[in-house]
């Protein structure tokens, strides 16, 4: 009776096929439990880099890119050598790993400055791989027809994630201690685990609702190896100008994020002095764009990119930002940033996210996996590395807060050009695909 609810509840709010609705529900639940945790832990992350000294961020940024760095190829043998049924699961039980060593130093108080700056750059290395990984998965299962329509309804598992995230921050993190919220999120990475499993046992099914491939042709297994080289996904990089027009756009959405999170430290600095204080904004922040981010894409992402296509998607939030900025450069208040943040991120979650991710559902199998990591990995901390040094040095040449943000308004336009253009490029891939062409790899 719950389970006949819930479908028909499923087909009134995403144009979702009965063949693919267990792999959907599972994909919502992966999401959620990933992104949960994730938000339980980025307040502390966010107070964790100011603890460690504004001036120092831009330090932070560049030690996330050289653990990056590090990192990738690693990522590219684990990926060339194990099946996805095997990787996945192996990607998380190593963050997890990681989050019990952190919370046994800070629980006994041990080098509490220097893990605090290590926690910083180790939160950014995870929730890059996490979510890359992640959407790498459903670039694997999905084919371009089924991302439009369910890929927003699969987006809004992490944005019902990360409404949970932060209201659990907010509530547990007087009585139980910042610390011990490293435990909870620990368990709920374990139970993103469960849902990966469960998503492999479910994803044969797929291929009998997409209307791109015919029901009875064999895909690729989850218990093949992908092969290749370590440094394979740089390769296709450099010779794809739609791979790199791709990895351009993340550039740009790293570069304005990067401005907008350094002016948001400077500004919740100066406003307030006391830790907690500072905690709670940062999570009031993260669970005002997961109310206004889950109800966007339940009811309106599939519809909007069906609709509109994925470049204009896409584009919506090159807009955002354009717009967000012009607003700082006039008024650079902590109103305004908290405003900012919220529409540019709900933009990002709700539309501009979802789309970027279709992007990648028209590639070969192992360009979703190794090239699509080096895009939100190498790419994205990169840019975050040689952006917040860009941003130190216009502070360090006394450029205010209001000029900076005036400055990237252009940068932000040429950027909604891109993503236009990066949308016919995508339709034009996903019409010459024949359907024993289709890209869905379960």
């Amino acid at each position: 009776m719950i389970a006949s609810v819930l479908r028909r509840w499923l087909e009134r709010v995403v144009a979702v096929r009965p063949a693919e609705l267990q792999a959907l529900a599972w994909s919502f639940a992966y999401f959620f439990c990933l992104l949960a945790g994730y938000y339980v832990l980025r307040p502390l992350r966010d107070e964790m880099g100011i603890a460690g000294g504004v001036r120092n961020l831009q330090w932070l940024f560049t030690a996330t890119f050289l653990v990056m760095l590090a990192a990738v190829p690693v990522f590219g043998a684990l990926v060339a050598r194990l099946p996805r049924r095997r990787f996945v699961p192996l990607v998380y039980h190593f963050f997890v790993a990681n989050i019990a060593l952190f919370w046994l130093l800070l629980a006994l108080d041990i080098g509490r400055l220097h893990v605090a700056r290590i926690f910083f750059v180790w939160i950014s290395v995870f929730n890059l791989f996490a979510v890359s990984v992640f959407w790498s998965f459903m670039a694997d299962l999905y084919a371009s027809e089924q991302g439009k329509r369910l890929f927003g309804f699969i987006a809004a598992g992490g944005s019902a994630g990360a409404l949970l995230g932060p209201a659990l921050t907010v509530l547990l993190a007087g009585p139980l201690g910042p610390v011990n919220l490293l435990v909870l999120a620990a368990l709920l990475l374990e139970a993103a685990v469960l849902c990966a499993h469960r998503l492999e046992a479910a994803a044969p099914m797929l291929k009998t609702g997409n209307i791109e491939q015919p029901a009875g042709e064999v895909t690729a297994s989850p218990a093949a190896v992908l092969g290749g080289g370590w440094f394979a996904g740089i390769a296709m990089l450099l010779r794809s100008p739609y791979l790199a027009g791709i990895a351009l756009w993340v550039f740009m959405l790293s570069l304005a994020g990067t401005f907008l999170y350094f002016q948001q430290a400077s500004i919740v600095a100066a406003a307030s002095d006391d830790p907690a204080v500072r905690t709670r904004i940062f999570a009031t922040i993260d669970l005002t764009i997961g109310v206004l981010t889950i109800a966007v894409q339940f009811f309106a992402t599939g519809r909007l990119i069906t609709r509109f296509g994925v470049g204009r998607a896409a584009a919506f939030l090159p807009l955002v930002f354009a717009l967000g900025f012009l607003a700082l450069a006039l008024t650079p208040a902590l109103f305004v940033v908290i405003a900012f943040q919220a529409i540019q991120r709900t933009a990002n979650f709700a539309v501009s996210n979802p789309a970027r991710e279709i992007l990648f559902t028209v590639l070969e199998r192992e360009e979703k996996y190794k090239a699509k990591n080096v895009i939100d990995i190498v790419v994205f901390r990169g840019a975050d590395a040689a952006t917040g040094w860009m941003f130190a040095a216009l502070r360090s040449a006394g450029m205010e807060l209001a000029a900076i943000s005036l400055a990237t308004v252009p940068l932000a336009l040429g950027w909604l050009v891109l993503a236009l253009s990066l949308g016919r490029a995508q339709q034009r891939r996903a019409h010459d695909q024949s359907p024993s062409q289709s890209p869905t790899g379960a």
